[in-house]
């Protein structure tokens, strides 16, 4: 399993429903967000994946996601200081596998 739901568990203190809440947010932004940040690299717009970089890390690094954080991290950090296209290029597919990944287990381990 690509996710996992210690931090969420922590936080919400056996709320169930908060739970729900957090997961279907994250299956409702993050498609969409990636799409968004993918776009931007392709077309090498640093502020927006910047933007959407810096949307996209509290996401996965709530769902345990810590390579997926790092890359988000990165990105955001690169297109920021105006980095090398090439280097942020390079990072996204990764990233891009990693969230698809948790985005097909979360919609088999839960039913929403």
């Amino acid at each position: 399993m690509i996710y996992t739901l210690d931090k969420i568990n922590e936080m919400a203190d056996g709320d169930e429903e908060f739970i729900l809440s957090i997961v279907t947010a994250f299956l409702e932004e993050i498609p969409q967000d990636l799409e968004d940040l993918e776009e931007a690299v392709n077309i090498r717009d640093h502020e927006r994946s910047y933007q959407l970089a810096q949307k996209i890390k509290p996401n996965v690094d709530i769902l345990g996601m810590e390579q997926s954080r790092v890359l988000a991290l990165d990105i955001k950090t690169l297109s920021k200081n105006q980095g090398s296209f090439d280097v942020i290029s390079a990072k996204f597919p990764t990233l891009k596998k990693d969230v698809l990944q948790a985005i097909s287990e979360i919609k088999s381990d839960f039913v929403i």
